[in-house]
C-alpha cells in the first residue's frame, strides 16, 4: 500500500509540475486576478492597467486587478506566494520588491523561491540629479565636491529603506564619499526639497525628474541605465560617469506562484511579449514616462535574483537597519 500511495504521489506531483501541451491550450479557461500589492495610481498599477485590455484579448479571459496594499508591498505579495500555482493568480511588483528582503528580519514569504518570474514589463533608468543651483555639471564635479565636505551634503529620498535609499549607499560605497539621507514620504516632497535646496542629491525615477528638469529646476547628472535614455540622449549613464557594472533601474514585472506549469508561464509570457512590442502598448506607456520592456522568464528571474543578493549585501555593509 505504501508503494502505491508513493508512486500516486509522485504521479501527481509530476502532472501538477509539468503540465501537458494540451492543459497549456486550455489555459486560461476562467477569471485570471492580477494582484497589486500597492494602492491604485501607483506606478505598478498604472502599467497593469495600460497592458490589462490587450492581455485580456489575447488570452480570451477576463483580467481582474486587485490592489491590496500594505506592509511595503507584503501583503499582497504573499497572496499570490501563498495561492494555487495554476496561473489564475498573478502579482504585478515594482522594483521595490527585491529591496524589501534587505530591510526585514523576518517575512511571510521566501523572496528567492516563492515566486515564478513571468516576464519584466517596463524598464526605465533613475537619474541622478542635483539642484540647477548646485555649481557642478558632472557626476565627477560632485564626488569632488562631496569629498570636500564629508558628511557635510544631504541626498533626499521618498523614505529610508527604500530603492533610492539603497542605491544611494551604493553610490556612496563606489564613490568613496559618504551623504547624510533625509528621508521624506514619497517621491514627489524629495523632489521638492531638491528644488528648495534643502538637499542636495537625490536619485528619483525618471517620471518625476523629467518635468523638472525640463524646467531648470533640477539638473541630471547621470542616467542609472546601460544605454542613453531617449528622454536625455547626451545624459551619461553610471559607466561612462566612471562606476561600470553599476544600474539604478526602476522596473515592473510580473510574478506566478512558485510551481507554476511551465507551459503556462511560456503562455502568460507569450501574450505579455506580444502586449509589450504592440506599437500601440509601446505609445501609451512613453507617454506616462515608461519604456516598454519584454524579457523572457529566465532573463527576469536573473534581474530579481541579482538585485536581492546585491540589496541584501549593500544592507549590510551600509548598517541599515532592518525592521
Amino acid at each position: 500500500m505504501t508503494i502505491v500511495v508513493a508512486f500516486a504521489a509522485s504521479v501527481i506531483a509530476m502532472t501538477l509540475g509539468h503540465a501537458t501541451p494540451s492543459q497549456a491550450q486550455d489555459y486560461p479557461n476562467r477569471v485570471i486576478h492580477v494582484i497589486i500589492p500597492f494602492p491604485a495610481g501607483g506606478l505598478n498599477d498604472n502599467v497593469m492597467r495600460v497592458v490589462q485590455p490587450y492581455l485580456q484579448q489575447k488570452l480570451g479571459q477576463t483580467i481582474v486587478i486587485d490592489n491590496r496594499p500594505g506592509a511595503s508591498g507584503m501583503i499582497g505579495s504573499e497572496a499570490v506566494a501563498r495561492a494555487t500555482p495554476d496561473g489564475y493568480t498573478l502579482l504585478v511588483v515594482a522594483s521595490s520588491h527585491t529591496v524589501v528582503p534587505a530591510t526585514r528580519n523576518t517575512m511571510p514569504y521566501d523572496a528567492d523561491k516563492s515566486f515564478a518570474a513571468v516576464g519584466l514589463m517596463v524598464r526605465d533608468p533613475l537619474l541622478f540629479v542635483v539642484p540647477s543651483s548646485l555649481p557642478v555639471k558632472t557626476l565627477k564635479d560632485f564626488v569632488a565636491l562631496a569629498k570636500s565636505k564629508p558628511g557635510k551634503l544631504n541626498y533626499a529620498t521618498p523614505g529610508s529603506s527604500s530603492q533610492s535609499h539603497f542605491v544611494t549607499e551604493l553610490f556612496d560605497m563606489k564613490a568613496g564619499i559618504k551623504m547624510t539621507e533625509v528621508p521624506y514620504r514619497g517621491g514627489a516632497p524629495a523632489a521638492l526639497s531638491l528644488i528648495a535646496g534643502e538637499t542636495q542629491f537625490g536619485v528619483l525615477s525618471t517620471q518625476l525628474s523629467v518635468p523638472q528638469i525640463k524646467a531648470g529646476k533640477l539638473r541630471a547628472l547621470a542616467s542609472g541605465g546601460k544605454t542613453r535614455g531617449a528622454h536625455f540622449p547626451d545624459l551619461p549613464t553610471l559607466a561612462e560617469a566612471g562606476y561600470p557594472g553599476m544600474e539604478a533601474l526602476q522596473w515592473v514585472g510580473m510574478l506566478a506562484p512558485a510551481g507554476t506549469p511551465k507551459p503556462v508561464i511560456d503562455r502568460l509570457n507569450g501574450a505579455l511579449h506580444d502586449a509589450l512590442t504592440d506599437p500601440e502598448i509601446v505609445k501609451k506607456l512613453d507617454a506616462t514616462g515608461m519604456t516598454a520592456a519584454a524579457t523572457t522568464p529566465a532573463e527576469f528571474q536573473a534581474l530579481l535574483a541579482t538585485e536581492v543578493a546585491q540589496w541584501r549585501e549593500v544592507g549590510k555593509e551600509a548598517g541599515i537597519k532592518k525592521n
